[in-house]
Formats: structure tokens, C-alpha cells, sequence
């Protein structure tokens, strides 16, 4: 199955290949400064399951609150981050489920940095939940 993310204006694309491998509802305070929400859903698929970028982008280098390297691919035109490189996930390339525009992709399995979730959140009860990023 080929899944394709974009951003609001349509200029930065990534075409994927196949399901993800995880899709996690994260809290934390990054995720919220970079979705403008009070959480991010992100999906997170192997590198080889890329097909093609597409687009010009502009790249943020940040740390994630765990002090792990991310890299957040981004439209320069519209500003929509769209995909991304974390240390915490080798390997993977992690895009915001947003930028798929497909109202039936899988739900998240679980819901990560809940220490910083805001209150009068709920995620439903078979989710996994962890207070940081660790699930153990």
C-alpha cells in the first residue's frame, strides 16, 4: 500500500510504502511547540519503506527532551513539518499523521511523555503509556 504525506500547501511530499511500525500519540513539550497542539501523533516506518521525497525543505536540528539528536524536515513555504530523523528511533523516518489526509490511518498503539501531557487529556485505556519515551 502506498501512503504519501504532504504539507498544507502541497510542496514537500514523502511517498511510503507498506504500514508503519508504530504509531504513538507524544506529549511532550517538542512535539507540542512543533504541532502547535497539545500533542503530536506521529507515524514511524522503516527507511527503506521511502519510496520518494519529493519538494524543497529546510531542515530544524533540535534534542529531544531525552538530550537524543532529531532532525525535522520541513516546508519552507508553508511551514508544515512533515517528516523526520530521531536518534531514539534508528533507522526510521517518523512523519506526522496529519500530513496524511487519511481520516482511517491506524491509531496509535500508545501515548509517550505523559508527564507532560495536559490534564483534561485521554487516551483510551489499551493504549501503552509511559511517562517518558521508554515503554517497558
Amino acid at each position: 500500500m502506498k501512503r504519501v504525506a504532504k504539507c498544507s500547501c502541497g510542496n514537500l511530499t514523502i511517498e511510503l510504502e507498506g504500514d508503519p511500525k508504530m504509531v504513538v500519540a507524544c506529549n511532550c513539550l517538542k512535539c507540542q511547540k512543533r504541532t502547535g497542539s497539545v500533542f503530536g501523533v506521529s507515524a514511524y516506518f522503516n527507511e527503506d519503506q521511502v519510496s520518494t521525497v519529493s519538494g524543497e525543505k529546510k531542515v530544524f536540528s533540535d534534542i529531544s527532551d531525552e538530550n537524543r539528536k532529531i532532525k525535522r524536515n520541513f516546508c519552507p513555504s508553508c511551514g508544515s513539518t512533515v517528516y523526520w530523523s530521531a536518534e531514539f528511533m534508528p533507522s526510521s523516518v517518523g512523519v506526522a499523521v496529519g500530513c496524511f489526509e487519511n481520516p482511517k490511518f491506524p491509531e496509535p498503539v500508545a501515548s509517550a511523555w505523559n508527564e507532560s501531557k495536559h490534564s483534561w487529556v485521554r487516551f483510551p485505556n489499551n493504549w501503552r503509556m509511559s511517562d517518558t519515551q521508554k515503554f517497558g
